[in-house]
């Protein structure tokens, strides 16, 4: 447990962060931290006023099994699926951790306080079926501050006008290019404005679109490694926020337009730009990297807790680090394309591995679950 004088000292300079206007979400979710009262003591010691789940982090959570065993052993009782059992496990989490944060959406008028659960990541390519699991999702979790995420594929596009449509506040996930940011936001313009003529309070509706960071160092790094040269080298590190930074310049610019000043009287939310994939993947770099250099009024960074405890450590927030780098930005990402690296080629493999990796993840937690409803005597079908 945090004790009173470590609290202290160590939420300074998350209390800075939140202060510059980013939001601090938790990117983990477990039952254990529910149970434990560690998600309540992030929230009261740490700034965390929002929690983000995918299907890797469910897998590492309830694949453990710890914490789920009396839930399993009853659903094993009454032979459910395993595609039931896990719904029912990942809902109940959810739904925990949004009455730990519902102060915090009260207190914020819905801005913060939110707990994000994904739809199954099978569907991905799929809208209608999209569509139906997030309604599902809304309905099976019933809490005010849930959003659902749904990945930003071209099946989920449309996805995300109909579910905001219906007053769902959405997390729109795997955003990886410019392009592609770009539509989202028109798409949840798109599902303003059916809420709107349906007469939904659109006061109620809120949005963040996940674009993606550390991957694309990973991936663009590992390209500058193979060119080899001084002039490859020095742009290591620099293509992912550099990717953000223009994202933000994006968003900044669609929330000016005539568009959003015809809905905004009306009560509507912007759809404020979240940084994921904050841990970074190469050692070699600060750990706190794409927190500090991605400090941006209006923006939330979710951060896995080995981040947000390097941050509260030793975090360099300097104020507003983005809005001046668009120029910069632009000529990185130039750079790298000059030395035969392909954005559209990286960004699109990316989001095709993001899809992936959580179907793979799903398909893992599946297979665990099954095992033990089955060792319980159970058929998991």
């Amino acid at each position: 447990m945090i004790t009173v004088t470590e609290a202290t000292a160590t939420a300074v300079t998350l209390k800075r962060l939140s202060d510059e206007g980013v939001s601090i979400w938790l990117d983990d979710l477990s039952r254990k931290r529910i149970a434990s009262g560690n998600l309540a003591e992030l929230v009261e010691t740490r700034h965390v006023v929002g929690v983000t789940t995918n299907p890797s982090i469910f897998q590492a959570a309830i694949g453990s099994g710890e914490g789920y065993e009396e839930q399993l052993a009853d659903l094993a009782e009454r032979g459910v699926t395993v595609d039931e059992a896990v719904r029912m496990m990942t809902t109940a989490d959810v739904r925990a951790a949004a009455d730990i944060l519902r102060p915090v959406y009260d207190a914020t008028a819905g801005r913060d306080g939110r707990v994000s659960i994904e739809v199954d990541p099978r569907l991905a390519h799929n809208t209608t079926a999209t569509i139906a699991e997030a309604k599902q999702l809304a309905w099976l979790v019933d809490r005010p501050n849930v959003m659902i995420k749904i990945p930003a594929t071209k099946a989920g596009l449309p996805a995300i006008t109909e579910v905001i449509g219906l007053g769902i506040s959405v997390n729109v996930t795997l955003i990886f290019s410019l392009e592609r940011y770009r539509e989202v936001m028109d798409a949840y313009l798109a599902g303003l404005e059916k809420a709107k003529a349906a007469g939904i309070d659109l006061a109620t509706v809120h949005s963040v679109a996940s674009f993606f960071v550390s991957r694309v160092d990973s991936e663009i790094d590992k390209r500058l490694t193979k060119v080899g040269t001084d002039e490859a080298l020095a742009l290591k590190g620099r293509a992912a926020l550099a990717n953000a930074r223009l994202a933000y310049e994006a968003y900044e610019e669609v929330f000016a337009s005539g568009r959003w000043t015809a809905l905004a009287p009306a009560g509507a939310n912007k759809q404020r730009p979240l940084w994921a994939s904050t841990g970074v993947k190469d050692p070699s770099y600060k750990d706190t990297l794409y927190v500090d250099e991605l400090v941006a009024p209006g923006t939330v960074n979710t951060m896995p807790e080995a981040t947000l405890n390097a941050t509260a450590d030793h975090g360099d927030i300097h104020g507003d680090a983005v809005t001046g780098g668009y120029a910069q930005a632009r000529a990185d990402l130039a750079a790298v394309e000059k030395l035969g690296i392909s954005y559209d080629e990286v960004v699109g493999l990316l989001e095709d591995e993001g899809v992936s990796k959580f179907e793979a993840a799903w398909g893992d937690l599946l297979d665990a679950v099954a095992t033990s409803l089955s060792g319980k005597g159970v058929e998991g079908e």
